[in-house]
Parts: C-alpha cells; sequence; structure tokens
C-alpha cells in the first residue's frame, strides 16, 4: 500500500530517509490535502530509471518495426563480424 503522508511531515528529515530507504518504493507527499510530490531513495529512483530507459528502447524499437525500419538478423550478424574480424 502505497504511503502518502502531508509535506508538514518533512521536518523530520532523517525518519523520512529511514522511511525511504525501508519501504523501497516511492512515498506521496501532499500539500492542502492534494498530491504534489514524491519522493524516493536513490537506489529506487536508479532501479526505475534503468526500466524507464528500457521501455524506451522497446517503444523505439516497436516503431521502428512497424515503419519496416529492419534487417535480416544473419546479414547483420556476418557484418559485425566482418567488420571486427570475428
Amino acid at each position: 500500500m502505497p504511503q502518502i503522508i502531508p509535506i508538514k511531515d518533512l521536518k523530520n528529515t532523517a525518519g523520512i530517509s529511514d522511511l525511504c530507504h525501508s519501504l523501497n518504493e516511492p512515498i506521496y507527499i501532499t500539500k492542502n490535502g492534494y498530491g504534489d510530490m514524491v519522493l524516493m531513495s536513490m537506489d529506487y529512483y536508479e532501479a526505475a530509471r534503468r526500466k524507464w530507459e528500457m521501455y524506451a528502447d522497446l517503444e523505439t524499437s516497436e516503431e521502428q518495426i512497424a515503419q519496416g525500419k529492419t534487417k535480416d538478423a544473419k546479414k547483420a550478424l556476418q557484418a559485425v563480424r566482418s567488420k571486427y574480424g570475428l
């Protein structure tokens, strides 16, 4: 279940830091009862960022396939082998 805390609780920085690292998920910060920010540990952020980059790469690949921008795998592998003398 997501953690939702009011912005005034950010005064307890050490406690919030401990909470971020123990939950291993984002903490949602509210301001005047409405969503305002998301707080997370660096480890969680880096893992999420890697996933976002992978999804972006997959999306690009799907677009290229739909546009017919593909190559024959055997020919591409042969080109790499000959280029690098493998």
